[in-house]
């Protein structure tokens, strides 16, 4: 990662020098809260965010832009890594949340109950490992014909037990901290199921629910560059000793 990273900067150094123009460094988390921008330009803060990707599930007040609290994040896997981990179980391929998403569409939901880790607790933690391994667990005790057989309803009980927790710790983020409006950025936000749940629940909770346009969850040079370009108006930028730091928290200043 941080080789990339390296990379990328140092093509960013060279292209603002080379031009006399500003450069900002932006924290890739961030990114993704301004996704939410691309589709919204009018979206006003304070709402509650959950941030679910391949590498992070982070759960996030934004008092406002450029202000943000960390409520809670997983212990262990990410949700993304969860669907990717699965999806590897089952020999669907990478990545495997899109893979999951199409395949749970034939399924039943509720074929089987999975494990929602921490899903009662009054905390905005999460926890993936346990369902991933019971996923394991469960693939191993059938006989092969079955699993293959069984595959979407498999995909589709992951699935339902997954985004049951997102929603959950989502909703109950807004009401401890009095928020009428939520949104889910990120990979993972791009699921089809996810965006149907959690659409009917916001529903029932009077909530007001944002998700980016699948496109823009994951396209990472239009949410930098609407990060970057919020910076810039208030006139912030970076420094050329800017460095590449691949674990950067949510809120740490970048020079």
């Amino acid at each position: 990662m941080v080789g990339a990273l390296l990379v990328g900067v140092n093509v960013a150094k060279t292209l603002a020098f080379a031009q006399k123009i500003p450069i900002i460094g932006i924290n890739h988390l961030e990114g993704h809260i301004f996704a939410i921008k691309l589709d919204y330009p009018d979206f006003k803060p304070p709402g509650i965010i959950l941030l679910i990707s391949g590498g992070h599930t982070i759960l996030i007040l934004v008092k406002d832009w450029g202000n943000y609290k960390v409520l809670g994040q997983s212990i262990d896997d990410a949700a993304g890594e969860a669907f990717d981990k699965v999806s590897k179980m089952l020999t669907l391929g990478y990545p495997g949340g899109p893979l999951i998403d199409n395949y749970a569409k034939q399924g039943n939901p509720e074929f089987y109950s999975f494990p929602r880790a921490l899903m009662k607790k009054k905390n905005f933690n999460f926890s993936f490992s346990g369902l991933k391994t019971s996923v394991l667990y469960y693939i191993k005790s059938q006989q092969e014909k079955f699993v293959r057989e069984h595959i979407p309803d498999i995909c589709a009980s992951f699935q339902r037990a997954l985004t049951d927790v997102l929603i959950e710790k989502t909703i109950l983020a807004a009401k401890e901290n009095g928020i009428e409006q939520v949104a889910f950025v990120g990979g993972v936000a791009r699921n089809d199921f996810l965006r149907k749940e959690a659409s009917l629940r916001a529903k029932t909770e009077k909530l007001r629910l944002f998700f980016p346009s699948p496109d823009f969850c994951t396209d990472n040079a239009a949410m930098i560059g609407k990060a970057g370009a919020f910076h810039l108006s208030n006139g912030q930028k970076s420094s050329f000793s800017l460095e590449a730091i691949p674990d950067l928290n949510l809120g740490f200043p970048i020079q």
